[in-house]
């Protein structure tokens, strides 16, 4: 039994391997769930909606925080009411499992609208 995506670990990644393609790719795009896209088979993006700017900079805010504890950085961008997540792994201008590991665990940060 594997062990689930949020509770695992990003893993720094240091280049000379490929980016995820394929079967791999889908496998952890299944898993990953919870309306996350595979973008041009080149990164994460998800949209997440909230009640006011205030709520959404907070998330925005804890996402930033696990960022640096797993020293793996997206792309965020806040607006009213809405936080866009991108994430992709840099070094190899692609996606490793450590960016669905992030994906994963930004999932736990998010509190739906009350």
């Amino acid at each position: 039994m594997s062990i689930p995506l949020a509770q695992q670990q990003c893993i720094p990644c240091r280049g000379g391997v490929p980016p995820l393609e394929g079967g791999a790719l889908d496998a952890l795009a299944e898993e990953l769930g919870a309306d996350w896209r595979v973008v041009d088979g080149h990164h994460l993006e998800k949209e997440y909606r909230f009640p006011d700017f205030v709520t959404a900079l907070d998330f925005v805010n804890r996402v930033g925080g696990m960022a640096e504890e797993q020293n793996h950085h997206p792309d965020l961008f806040l607006a009213w009411g809405r936080v866009v997540v991108r994430i992709w792994t840099h070094k190899i201008d692609g996606l490793t499992e450590s960016d669905f590991v992030f994906a994963a665990k930004a999932e736990t940060l998010h509190r739906p609208p009350a």
